[in-house]
């Protein structure tokens, strides 16, 4: 079942109000033996590169391996849910990303609910999409690009990396907040996608920096704005969507999160050493190169976002009719 608004507060709410839950003491000397960070996508995405990046991190702090699993399949879901069924002892933990809050209304059943079956841990980071077109579509600016296809119904296409993908989520509220309208052109993740679009099989792509930008700067594609509501430093001269639509903001987060009923020291204990990480230099440069930014927050307050991220897109999700496959 799909998840309500009602649903959303309540089950925030209550995660929210989890306080500092009694801990058994074999928590106290966490990690005493390897553990798992679960990623729902395969190797080489943005994801995987986070995973590795923060298991690094925490290896080199705590004094344990923390290695990645690839557990790719239904849009992440796979992965969130073996993570939800699993042992609340923090070690298997869930490399996971705003498709998790949003997946909650896309899919009409899941075996587990982020709110209720997740004790959110830490964020990462936080980073926009970039719209960027092939360079053979007449149009220099969003404006441009509106006029264009509002003069040129069903002939200009956008791909995205599937379903209820990123991609796809950032072109949906871009249509919603424009009412204009393409020809959408899902595919079996971002790689395929960009083959297509630098080939000029579809035109305008909503897609990750991490995927783009190279070749934005050059200038294979041409990239008409950044879907945050501010300009990205990596690209100063490009345009943030806001500064045309005041309504547009979209940007995804990447955190970590644990089995429901962790211990509190243990949730405590990763978001403390995960939040040391940035004020590492390579950490923050490697953030910066991927086009994020670093996102320091409580358990608490991450908390409070998975929340907000799951309202936010369910609108979004509800006025396109959307429908995960």
């Amino acid at each position: 079942m799909r998840a309500t608004r009602r649903q959303f507060l309540h089950l925030g709410a209550a995660v929210i109000a989890l306080g500092g839950n009694a801990w058994p003491a074999w928590a106290e000397d966490y990690p005493n033996h390897p553990v798992r960070i679960i990623s729902g996508f395969p190797p080489g995405g943005i994801n995987d590169t986070y995973a590795r990046l923060i298991a690094q991190w925490l290896s080199e702090q705590l004094g344990q391996q923390f290695f990645v699993e690839n557990r790719s399949g239904a849009g992440g879901t796979l992965a969130a849910e073996a993570v939800a069924k699993s042992a609340p002892d923090g070690y298997m933990l869930h490399l996971t990303t705003s498709a998790d809050a949003w997946n909650a209304s896309l899919y009409d059943k899941l075996n587990f609910n982020i709110i209720r079956d997740f004790a959110p841990v830490a964020t990462i980071s936080r980073g926009p999409g970039l719209l960027v077109v092939h360079p053979s579509l007449p149009v220099k600016s969003v404006p441009e690009l509106i006029v264009y296809a509002k003069s040129n119904p069903g002939k200009v296409t956008v791909a995205s990396a599937g379903i209820g993908s990123a991609p796809h989520m950032y072109w949906e509220l871009f249509r919603s907040v424009t009412g204009i309208e393409m020809v959408h052109v899902p595919y079996r993740g971002g790689g395929p996608a960009v083959v297509d679009l630098l080939g000029g099989q579809v035109q305008v792509y909503f897609g990750t920096f991490a995927s783009t930008l190279e070749h934005a700067k050059a200038g294979r594609l041409r990239a008409l704005a950044v879907t945050s509501a501010k300009r990205a430093a990596v690209l100063p001269d490009v345009p943030a969507l806001a500064e045309y639509l005041p309504d547009y903001d979209a940007s995804i987060y990447v955190g970590i999160a644990a089995p429901h009923d962790t211990p509190r020291q243990i949730v405590e204990q990763l978001n403390k050493t995960i939040n040391l990480a940035f004020a590492d230099a390579v950490i923050t440069r490697r953030i910066a190169d991927l086009g994020d930014t670093p996102l320091s927050l409580s358990s608490s307050e991450f908390a409070k976002l998975v929340v907000e991220e799951g309202e936010k897109w369910r609108k979004v999700i509800v006025a396109g009719n959307i429908r995960a496959e």
